[in-house]
C-alpha cells in the first residue's frame, strides 16, 4: 500500500479516520490534511477512479492487519493431506507398514487420503481394492474416521481419513414388560 508522498496520481478520493467521506482533493492537499491531524494517509483502492484514500494511523493500521491475519491463521484447522497409495493385489505386511505410516500420520494430526491405483486388467478387480479399504477402516477405526466410503475416480480408488473418533449416540433400548397390551 502506498502512503502519503508514494501516492502518484493527481487526485484522490479521501476517506476520513472514521470513514466518512471528505470528498476529492489533490494528493498534496490530503497529504497536509493528514498531516496536520498527525496520521497517513494510505491508498486504499488504487484502481478506483480517482483512487481511494484513507486517512489513518499507518502504524496502527499495519499492527491490527497482522494481528487480524494471525488470528485467522491461528483459528484455522491445518489442512494438510498426506497420502498413501497401494495396488489392489498387496502382500498383507506392505500393507501393515502403509497402516503404520497412516497412524503415524493421523497421530499428528493430518488427514490421510488412500488411494489404491489400479493398472491394466486389475481394474476388473474393484472388489479386491474395496476389501483392502475396508481392511484399512477395520485397522484405524480407533484413531481415526473415514470422511465417506471409498470413491473410485477413473483408475483409482480414493477415501479420507481424518483424525479422531466420532462418538456414537447409543440410544437406550426400550425395556420389555410382560404387559400383553402393550405388544399391539
Amino acid at each position: 500500500m502506498k502512503t502519503n508522498r508514494d501516492i502518484k496520481s493527481l487526485r484522490v478520493r479521501v476517506i476520513s479516520e472514521q470513514g466518512k467521506q471528505m470528498g476529492i482533493y489533490l494528493t498534496s492537499e490530503a497529504v497536509k490534511k493528514a498531516e496536520e491531524l498527525g496520521l497517513d494517509l494510505v491508498e486504499i483502492s488504487p484502481k478506483a477512479d480517482p483512487p481511494v484514500c484513507k486517512i489513518i494511523d499507518y502504524g496502527k493500521f499495519c499492527y491490527q492487519q497482522t494481528k487480524r491475519d494471525k488470528d485467522q491463521r491461528k483459528g484455522s484447522v491445518q489442512g494438510k493431506v498426506k497420502e498413501v497409495k497401494f495396488k489392489p493385489n498387496i502382500d498383507t505386511h506392505d500393507l501393515q507398514v502403509k497402516i503404520k505410516r497412516a497412524k503415524e500420520f493421523l497421530e499428528k494430526g493430518f488427514k490421510v487420503k488412500f488411494t489404491c491405483m489400479f493398472r491394466g486388467r486389475e481394474i476388473v478387480f474393484v472388489e479386491n481394492g474395496r476389501k483392502v479399504m475396508n481392511l484399512i477402516i477395520e485397522q484405524l477405526n480407533e484413531i481415526a474416521t473415514p470422511d465417506s466410503g471409498s470413491k473410485m475416480m477413473g483408475r483409482m480408488l480414493t477415501m479420507l481419513m481424518t483424525p479422531g473418533v466420532k462418538e456414537k449416540k447409543i440410544k437406550p433400548n426400550k425395556q420389555k414388560t410382560n404387559d400383553p397390551k402393550e405388544e399391539k
